[in-house]
C-alpha cells in the first residue's frame, strides 16, 4: 500500500512538473509574439519610410560602417549555437561543458556591445545623433533614416543586456543545480529569448547596413 501510494505521488509531481514545463514554454511563446509584434511594427514602419523617402535613406546608408556590422551578425550567430551546444549539454548531464558554452554566449554578447559602442561613438562624435548639427544640414529622409536607426538598434541593444543577464542567472541556476538534465526548462526559455534577440538583428543588418 505504501509502495503503490509513493508511485502514485511520484506520478502526480511528475504530471505537475510536465504541466509547470507546458505552461512555462507557452508562456515564453506569447511573450517572444509580442516582442516580434513590437518590431514587426517598427519594421513596417522602416518599410514605409523607406518608400517615401528612398534617395534620403540610400544616402544615409552609405555611411554605415557594413563590417562592424557583418561582425556583430558573426558574433550573435556564434552565440545562437553556444546556447544551443549549452543545452543538448545540460540534457546529457555535461554540467561543465553548459557552463562553458554559457559564458561564451556571454562573453559574444559583450562583444556585440562593445562593438556597438564603438560606431554609435563614430556617429556621435561626427554629430549624426538626434538634434545633432549633422543632421540639420540633412534631408528629411537621412534625418528620418538615423532616427530609426538609434530607436531601432538601440532597443535591440537593450534586449541583448536583458538576455545576458538572463543568461547570467541561468549559470547560478546550473552550479546550484536548480537547472540539471531533468530540470532544464528555464534554459531553453532563456535560449529561446536569446534566439530572437539573434534573429530581430539578422533584420536590422541588411535593413540599415547592406540597402544602399
Amino acid at each position: 500500500m505504501t509502495e503503490y501510494t509513493e508511485t502514485a505521488e511520484h506520478v502526480h509531481e511528475s504530471g505537475h512538473m510536465h504541466r509547470d514545463d507546458e505552461a512555462s514554454k507557452m508562456a515564453m511563446w506569447l511573450f517572444l509574439f509580442t516582442e516580434l509584434l513590437l518590431f514587426g511594427g517598427m519594421f513596417l514602419l522602416y518599410g514605409a519610410y523607406r518608400f517615401q523617402y528612398a534617395d534620403g535613406f540610400k544616402v544615409a546608408a552609405a555611411d554605415m560602417n557594413s563590417f562592424i556590422g557583418a561582425v556583430n551578425t558573426i558574433i550573435l550567430l556564434t552565440s545562437s549555437l553556444s546556447v544551443a551546444l549549452s543545452i543538448g549539454a545540460i540534457q546529457r548531464n555535461q554540467k561543465k561543458l553548459a557552463l562553458a558554452m554559457l559564458w561564451f554566449t556571454l562573453l559574444c554578447g559583450l562583444g556585440f556591445l562593445v562593438n556597438k559602442y564603438f560606431e554609435w561613438s563614430h556617429e556621435i562624435s561626427n554629430g549624426i545623433y538626434p538634434g545633432g548639427p549633422a543632421l540639420q544640414e540633412m534631408s528629411n529622409g537621412q534625418v528620418i533614416y538615423f532616427g530609426l536607426y538609434y530607436v531601432m538598434t538601440g532597443l535591440h541593444g537593450l534586449h541583448v543586456i536583458v538576455g545576458m543577464v538572463f543568461l547570467a542567472v541561468m549559470i547560478a541556476f546550473i552550479q546550484k543545480d536548480i537547472i540539471t538534465n531533468s530540470n532544464y526548462q528555464k534554459l531553453e526559455n532563456a535560449g529561446l529569448y536569446w534566439h530572437l534577440v539573434d534573429v530581430i538583428w539578422i533584420f536590422l543588418f541588411p535593413l540599415f547596413y547592406l540597402l544602399h
